[in-house]
């Protein structure tokens, strides 16, 4: 009963890691940057909530416009700091430099304005237990996420396949130079690309502190284990991003049947690196 409830938390939590993992994905295999600073626009989505939420604005208002403020947050990175860097030939390194100080300028301000402390969501409603039977049970936040999560994915995907700007980003990731040539206008993609994943970045960036609460320096561990589920998953793959996001968590979670929680999470990524050793591409690497 106990290894059931771990299997089915560590879905939850997967899910919302999926969310991450794929928006973290489609900014590195379009841009090619590691843009850390993308754990302070999940952690800012939660913070942007809270305040309307605080001054009684509805809970689905309020995550419609923390997106908005996540996306123009992460347009405004590309255009004045990423976008001139790349104009002054700032290496890679230069490029993963700034977005650490980045990162740390906001968490730093998130923690000067709301404190360092853990802050709750105030609503009696996201303590609520949906009784999934067998003695399974999940918050109805909990439950919300993993709705909202998959949902996301599937639109991700959509997106992704369907939609001209879908295929343009496709375009512009394959082949850079080529997408100039023709015209397809690579910086203006960029900038879509990180509005993008910062919008839908902040569904899980709102909904797991309002099960769990919200802390400034939260965003580094989910942006990690994302991290290590894109490359495992094959970067560039959504499904793959998506689906390692949830098997590392269901690891994570059944691992605590026997080694206490600190250990568990080294342990699962000693195991993916050994992993990646015999497949470093991925298990769905893009073509």
């Amino acid at each position: 009963m106990v290894a059931l409830q771990l299997f089915v938390n560590g879905i939850v939590t997967g899910c919302a890691l999926g969310v991450v993992a794929i928006s973290f994905s489609l900014i590195y295999s379009t841009l090619r940057i590691f843009h850390v600073a993308h754990a302070g626009i999940y952690t800012m989505g939660g913070y942007v909530a809270y305040s309307l939420v605080m001054h009684g604005v509805p809970d689905i208002l309020a995550l419609l416009l923390a997106m908005v403020a996540a996306a123009m947050a992460g347009a405004a990175i590309q255009v004045l700091l990423y976008q001139r860097l790349a104009a002054r030939k700032g290496t890679h390194l230069v490029v993963l430099i700034a977005s650490l100080g980045l990162l740390a300028v906001i968490q730093n301000l998130l923690a000067a304005i709301y404190s360092a402390n853990i802050l709750q969501f105030p609503g009696a409603w996201s303590g609520e237990i949906v009784n999934l039977g067998d003695g399974i049970r999940l918050t109805k936040v909990q439950f919300l996420t993993v709705i909202v999560c998959i949902l996301a994915y599937i639109g991700m995907m959509l997106f992704a396949h369907r939609t001209l700007l879908g295929k343009r980003i496709r375009a512009v990731a394959s082949n850079p130079f080529l997408a100039e040539i023709t015209r397809l206008r690579p910086q203006a993609v960029y900038v879509y690309v990180i509005a993008i994943a910062s919008a839908v970045v902040c569904l899980p960036g709102v909904l797991v502190p309002y099960d769990l609460g919200l802390q400034p320096y939260g965003g580094v561990t989910p942006l990690l284990t994302a991290t290590i589920a894109m490359i495992a998953g094959g970067v560039g793959s959504i499904t793959g991003a998506f689906l390692l996001s949830v098997a590392i968590s269901v690891v994570q979670n059944l691992s605590l049947l026997v080694m206490p929680g600190e250990w568990s999470i080294g342990v699962t990524f000693f195991v993916f690196v050994i992993f990646m050793l015999f497949r470093p591409t991925g298990l769905f690497a893009a073509r």
